[in-house]
This record gives structure tokens, sequence and C-alpha cells, in this order.
């Protein structure tokens, strides 16, 4: 969760789960037990994010949404890989099972909360449909998609010993949260990379924490007309604008 300081933009919040937000609703220590799944309800996550924080603009979601229902690949999707396709940043072939009933439900109870999917244009208040891969290319000028997905850290450097993957990919996540840190006040303090030696699952939240970050910075992005919607009127990913 960011919010708006004079001209400045501040983290207020940063969890690894929809119960860790919900936690923290009362300025309390961040928890650090091993985040678990859980069906969201906006507007519990609405009422905590406005007792941190004030009135919420925007809610910025990683996950296929849609004003119809989403069997196969979508406009939204055709949009965004032929723009990043070339940077290794294609988005995944949604279907009726992935996301499935989880969007549908989602979408609809933000909706039902006063924040409307949006696809076209930004109004006060609204759902935002996001993907981190194309806007850390964004972010960070890079040529192409950034290795910073712990469970894949095998492809990324085949050759290399376990404990030589995690280095270099505590350097990329360092890159990441310098660039966000320049645009969001507290990002660095609030994101502490786990040691080498973390358990994979303190990897996993750790990197769910930074990618929450990413999507609220799109957010930023969003309000400020610095960001792209790829898609139609019935779904669209929004993108940061390249600079």
């Amino acid at each position: 969760m960011v919010v708006k300081d004079g001209s400045c933009w501040r983290l207020r919040a940063v969890a690894a789960s929809y119960d860790h937000f919900l936690a923290r609703q009362d300025d309390a220590i961040a928890r650090t037990d091993r985040p678990r799944g859980s069906f969201v309800q906006a507007t519990a996550l609405l009422d905590a994010a406005e007792a941190l924080g004030g009135q919420v603009n925007l809610v910025a979601i990683d996950m296929p949404l849609s004003h119809a229902p989403i069997t196969a690949r979508r406009v939204s999707d055709n949009r965004v890989s032929s723009a990043y396709g070339a940077r290794y940043c294609g988005t995944h072939t949604p279907n009726a099972l992935r996301p499935g009933k989880i969007s549908d439900d989602l979408k609809l109870s933000f909706e039902h909360a006063g924040y409307p999917l949006l696809t076209t244009q930004v109004s006060d208040r609204g759902l935002l449909e996001v993907y981190p891969h194309p806007a850390l290319v964004e972010l960070t000028k890079s040529e192409k998609r950034l290795p910073y997905k712990h469970a894949k850290i095998g492809s990324y450097w085949r050759s290399d010993t376990i404990s030589i993957r995690r280095m270099k990919l505590v350097d990329v996540w360092r890159s990441i949260i310098a660039h966000l840190d320049a645009r969001i006040d507290g990002v660095a303090d609030a994101l502490a990379i786990p040691p080498i030696g973390a358990r994979a699952w303190e990897m996993k939240a750790f990197e769910d924490m930074m990618d929450a970050v990413v999507c609220a910075w799109i957010g930023i992005c969003v309000l400020e007309g610095d960001a792209i919607p790829y898609g139609d009127e019935t779904s669209a990913i929004w993108i940061p604008a390249a600079r």
C-alpha cells in the first residue's frame, strides 16, 4: 500500500499475503510466519487499507480480470505479448480454470465495494489488472525480462551451485529495490532481503512482497497518467509507459 505524502509517494505497508495485510491494520508489527492461501474479501481488505492510509483510489492486482468470462486468450493478452514478447514478457494463456472462479469472484467483490474494473480510463476509484514483468522492464530500462523469480533460479543459472544462484538472485532483487525506492519512499527500509540460506518459503514470501510494491508502483503510474492500458473495453493490462 502506497500513499501520497505531499509531492512524494510513500510505502505505508506491505505484506506477503492477504491475512498478513489484514493483521497490519492496527499498526501491528509485520508477521513473519509462513503465508497461507485464503479467500479475499474486498471489503475487509479495503477497511484494513483505509485504517492504515485513508481513502483508497486504486487496487492493482496481478491476475487476469475481465468484464466477460475468461475462457481463452484475450485481446489484452495478445496486445501485451505483441508489445513485449521480444523482451520475454509475453503473457500466459488464461482459461476457464485458471484463473477461473477466483478471478470472477474477486472482480465482483471489488465491484460491489465500489471499485469496478477499469479497462480504458481512470476514474476516482477502481480495480486494475497489472503485470509486473513488463513493468519491471520499464522500471529498470532492461532489454528483457528480469530473472527475479526464486522458483526459476535453476533455469536462470543452470551451471551454478544453489548458493551462487541465490547470490545472483539477491543481486537482481537489490537492483529492483533500488529502482523502486527511488520512486517510493520507504521501500528499501520495508523490503529486507532474506539471508542466502533462508528457507524457500521465506524467499517466496519476500518475492511476493516485492511484487506487491511493483503493483503499487504501476498504480501510481496509472494515477499520474504514465501508464498504458493494453486491451479493449472488456479487459486491459496496465503497464507503465516507456520513459
